[in-house]
């Protein structure tokens, strides 16, 4: 089966496995005037020096930041959110937008471009993925592993990899990070439509010319969506009605607090297929952003439904 009914559980109410896994996987962003780590998932962030120690809870460690790309935090004057949704089995191509569709950072959502840009070059070069590249592949989209995204990050060749193969994929208004900061990389909700279109329209429709990925790529993506850990399958899946592929992403601004919240995925409503992308950020807690999302997700399927 290609999706799974959705479990509402949430960040907050995973109890002590969750204050355990946060410290290796909070997606807390590292910054200060003279650096910053954007890592929107639940894992330690690469280390190479620190520069100043996060807000963090308790239990969470401290990840390092890398020297490289100093970048500062500029606070937010408010909650922004931004809602793109696709019914895949209507007779539109284009997205419904709620909200300016300006650019967010991505945090950990951009590990599903990471992955296709892995494939596309794996299908250049006419070869299956090794058993290292899969291995990565699982950490980073189920588990939303760090480590495993900044390698498959240095593979595609980073930032310039990255935008090489959402040319291919039809992405018009994503910017790859700067050197390993792959969490920084900016995005707009349609833009993530196009990458969510080129992973899920099989439709007659969905590919005029010869697709940019193969059928089998598409579903090794796909799949891996659908197998998300329980503790993340939060998002755009509170939209859905029998089943949901997804990933998320969020990080925390440690100079002002606030959180950026960031969930993409492909729902399931009665019988019919959404592509769904919410961006949010300036929230003040991870659960208010979560909670922001959900509501998003909810209110724009809804009106594309006509519920």
């Amino acid at each position: 089966m290609l999706f799974r009914p959705f479990s509402p559980r949430r960040p907050g109410t995973a109890g002590g496995r969750r204050g355990k896994r946060a410290t290796v996987c909070a997606g807390v962003l590292l910054a200060s005037v003279t650096g910053l780590f954007s890592a929107g998932a639940l894992h330690s962030a690469p280390a190479d020096a620190a520069t100043s120690p996060a807000k963090t809870t308790p239990s969470q460690a401290v990840p390092h930041t890398p020297a490289e790309s100093p970048m500062p935090v500029h606070p937010q004057a408010r909650t922004r959110v931004t809602a793109a949704v696709l019914d895949l089995d209507g007779t539109g191509r284009e997205p419904t937008v709620h909200g300016a569709d300006t650019r967010y950072d991505t945090a950990s959502i951009v590990k599903v471009d990471i992955l296709a840009a892995v494939m596309l070059q794996a299908q250049d070069a006419r070869r299956p993925l090794t058993a290292q590249e899969h291995a990565h592949a699982e950490a980073m989209i189920r588990h939303s592993d760090n480590a495993s995204a900044t390698a498959l990050w240095r593979q595609i060749g980073g930032a310039h990899g990255l935008e090489a193969a959402n040319r291919r994929l039809g992405l018009t208004a994503t910017k790859g990070g700067p050197g390993l900061l792959w969490g920084l990389t900016q995005t707009t909700a349609r833009d993530q439509i196009r990458l969510l279109r080129a992973v899920f329209d099989t439709g007659p429709a969905a590919h005029p010319a010869s697709p940019a990925l193969r059928a089998d790529s598409r579903e090794y993506i796909r799949t891996l969506m659908t197998r998300i850990e329980k503790d993340q399958a939060w998002g755009v899946s509170a939209a859905a009605g029998s089943g949901w592929a997804l990933k998320n992403g969020w990080l925390q601004r440690t100079t002002t607090g606030l959180w950026d919240v960031n969930s993409i995925g492909q729902i399931t409503v009665k019988g019919h297929r959404y592509l769904v992308a919410v961006l949010s950020d300036g929230s003040t807690s991870m659960k208010g952003g979560v909670a922001l999302v959900e509501g998003s997700a909810r209110d724009a399927v809804r009106s594309a439904s006509g519920r």
